[in-house]
């Protein structure tokens, strides 16, 4: 029995070669390889790693490569080769299936690969020159666990733009062409999970993933090639080493981590994942071309939100939207669907009663007149006109909710060939920037009967998209805040371009902005010109021969030191909206280094204090007083504008706080919130009027020291 078992080889996939070795059943104990990567040129022959691969038991791959196809000549030899050996013998040679000559010669023709190309316009600088490329990422599991969601990171470095990715996603949810030139994060779709083997049978098709990448980089000019950095398996519990290069070649072998804690999950699909903001695609209703849909928006982040949200999606697959209730496209076109493939296929549909036939719709949530509509509306959590508030203000509004009539295309013209839509995007009107990845499958969601019977309703088929809150980008603000206090009779502006900046403008974008009187920050920057300039000339400050421009803000703060006390201090919060659009309720949060457990009483806004979140102070207007107007003409004709404005008082304690030092800065908040949207500080603090005073205490010590030295040579 032993000597007809070693004619058993097990083989992992179209480039497994593996020792002999006796039969196994169940999990092998010495599985070491769960993941692999690897960068193959334009090469047909096999690639160098691969050989370590022949005694090597199993083992999970991801590739990248020029060409380094499934189907590559070294893949089909190796492939040909295992066959062969398997068919010699004893237990193979009845049920395997014997490869013929004109099979054999088929694989074994070499697969063609273009070359790096060159691209206009031609420069003479190397570094400069642009190279259209073309690379294949092959991701292999070969362990004993299934790889669910698989990710991988590869780290261009050579301003790489990806035109392209067959088979995947960029995680980031950019648009083709995306600059990947500081690395990428690409996720599989529509084949997000790999199989094992084991319970495959060695199918490769569900164990294996390939994508076929174009683009751009910068770099050697041939015969040199840029190569990524590195590249590694991005899934949690696996462990990558340093990847492995030859010419132009990469690979790296990824194993599972002994130390990762594997959670015991209950769950057929990927368990839900916790994040700031959490979408859900459940499809409720399935037909063999048509599928009716459910899409929950949910804020779980407590200082998060969204005003007039706008959500957008890419399909992939060729579908378009028939009908939606709770929400509406932005705009309503079924054009592409008379061009395009669906016209072809669906040619006696009347495509006039679709609402949206774009690739990529732009979908908003409907006004709360519509909230009853018998066409349109009459849906839970649908109608508020794109508000989605945080959970400590309103928990009852923190869920949007709508529903979509999709059409499907050949050819996934069947029951169970569904699959959501991806590169999900979400903004709102002055709110924090969302960054959404892959649309995750998870188990089915639950949800109540709608008829008010006791009873659970299950979705055919439920996705995830998880989107986290991201810190803005320098001079990619939308508020700002500017700094004043009792012991300085300047105020410090918003920072120069602090929400971005038209270049078209003739001023300074790099000049600090120049020290104001107080008053001067309740009128439009417009109208600011001659006070800062008499207020430089009166001060003695200097003034740039271009002058600063201004903040660009809709939103901006003022902070305002109001006085200082052995047991507590205070300060003044003023809002003002410079933009055309109303906020209504509103809300600020505040954080500081060191005072803020110290906060005591808003006096004209609602402010608690979350411990457990960072000690923030969260503020939002009284009843009645929820409403930041915005900007109006002023009393009489050629005044300057005057913004909505909403301002409150303070109060701190400084008891149980150690080393407060208010003159010194810690009175300034650390980081300022408005309706979740982070807003830039000042980068420098108002000095207080005790440093003139210290300045002066020095000079008073050095002329004391000089004098009584004189004194003593005197005495001398």
């Amino acid at each position: 029995m032993g000597t007809k078992m070693k004619g058993i080889y097990k083989y992992i996939s179209n480039i497994f070669v593996v020792k002999e070795r006796e039969i196994e059943i169940g999990f092998p104990t010495d599985v070491k390889h769960v993941a692999h990567i690897g960068w193959d040129g334009q090469s047909g022959n096999a690639p160098s790693w691969m050989n370590e691969f022949k005694t090597g038991p199993d083992f999970a791959a991801t590739s990248i490569g020029n060409s380094g196809s499934a189907h590559s000549p070294w893949a089909s030899q190796d492939y040909t080769e295992s066959l062969r050996q398997q068919q010699s013998s004893d237990l193979y040679r009845d049920v395997t299936p014997t490869v013929g000559p004109k099979k054999q010669k088929r694989r074994k023709a070499k697969s063609t690969s273009s070359p790096r190309t060159k691209e206009l316009p031609h420069v003479k600088n190397a570094t400069a020159q642009a190279w259209a490329f073309k690379a294949t990422a092959t991701v292999l599991n070969a362990g004993i666990y299934e790889l669910k969601n698989w990710k991988i990171f590869i780290g261009f470095q050579n301003r790489e733009l990806l035109v392209s990715a067959s088979n995947a996603v960029l995680l980031s949810g950019d648009d083709f062409p995306a600059p990947v030139g500081n690395g990428t994060y690409l996720a599989g779709y529509p084949q997000a999970d790999l199989k094992t083997s084991i319970d495959t049978a060695g199918d490769v098709k569900k164990i294996q993933a390939e994508i076929e990448l174009t683009g751009t980089q910068f770099g050697i000019k041939p015969p040199g090639y840029p190569m990524p950095k590195t590249i590694k398996l991005f899934n949690d519990g696996y462990k990558c080493p340093v990847a492995k290069r030859k010419a132009i070649k990469m690979h790296v072998c990824c194993v599972k981590d002994p130390k990762f804690k594997v959670k015991n999950f209950t769950t057929k699909y990927f368990p839900r994942q916790n994040g700031d903001l959490l979408i859900s695609y459940d499809v409720m209703q399935a037909y063999p071309n048509n599928y009716q849909a459910q899409v929950t928006i949910q804020n779980s982040n407590p200082l998060g939100r969204l005003d007039q949200w706008n959500l957008t999606w890419e399909w992939m697959r060729g579908e378009f939207i028939y009908s939606m209730r709770g929400a509406y496209t932005r705009k309503k076109d079924y054009s592409n669907c008379v061009y395009g493939a669906a016209g072809q296929y669906y040619k006696d549909f009347d495509f006039s009663k679709v609402l949206n036939c774009e690739k990529k719709p732009t979908i908003a949530d409907l006004p709360r007149e519509r909230a009853q509509d018998k066409d349109v509306g009459m849906l839970p959590f649908c109608c508020r006109n794109g508000s989605i508030m945080p959970t400590v203000m309103n928990a009852t509004n923190s869920k949007s909710v709508f529903q979509l009539q999709v059409y499907k295309l050949p050819p996934d013209l069947n029951l169970t060939a569904l699959y959501p839509p991806e590169r999900w995007k979400i903004v709102g009107l002055l709110n924090p920037d969302y960054k959404c990845g892959q649309a995750l499958r998870v188990d089915e969601a639950q949800f109540l009967d709608p008829t008010g019977l006791h009873a659970t309703v299950i979705a055919i088929a439920s996705w995830q998209i998880v989107c986290n809150i991201t810190k803005p980008k320098d001079r990619a603000n939308r508020c700002c805040v500017s700094y004043s206090a009792y012991y300085n009779d300047s105020a410090i502006p918003c920072n120069t371009c602090a929400c971005g900046c038209d270049n078209s403008v003739k001023c300074s974008q790099n000049a600090p902005g120049l020290l104001l009187p107080p008053e001067a920050l309740l009128v439009p920057f417009a109208n600011r010109r001659e006070k800062s300039l008499y207020w430089a000339k009166l001060k003695h400050y200097h003034v740039p021969k271009q002058l600063p421009c201004g903040d660009n803000c809709g939103v901006t703060i003022n902070w305002h030191i109001d006085s200082n006390y052995k047991s507590g201090w205070t300060a003044r919060i003023t809002l003002f909206n410079w933009g055309a659009v109303n906020f209504v309720d509103w809300f600020v949060g505040i954080q500081f280094k060191k005072t803020g457990s110290g906060f005591a009483q808003a006096f004209s806004f609602n402010g608690t204090l979350l411990r457990n979140i960072n000690d923030t102070i969260f503020l939002k207007g009284l009843p009645g007083l929820n409403y930041l107007m915005a900007e109006a003409d002023g009393p009489k004709p050629g005044d300057p504008r005057v913004p909505g404005k909403q301002q409150s008082v303070l109060r701190f304690n400084k008891k149980h706080l150690k080393g407060i030092d208010i003159l010194k800065g810690d009175g300034f908040p650390t980081k300022l919130l408005f309706n979740g949207e982070e807003c830039a500080l000042p980068t420098h603090l108002l000095a207080a009027d005790g440093r003139k005073w210290r300045a002066k205490s020095w000079v008073i010590a050095i002329i004391t020291l000089l004098t009584f030295l004189l004194m003593l040579k005197d005495l001398q």
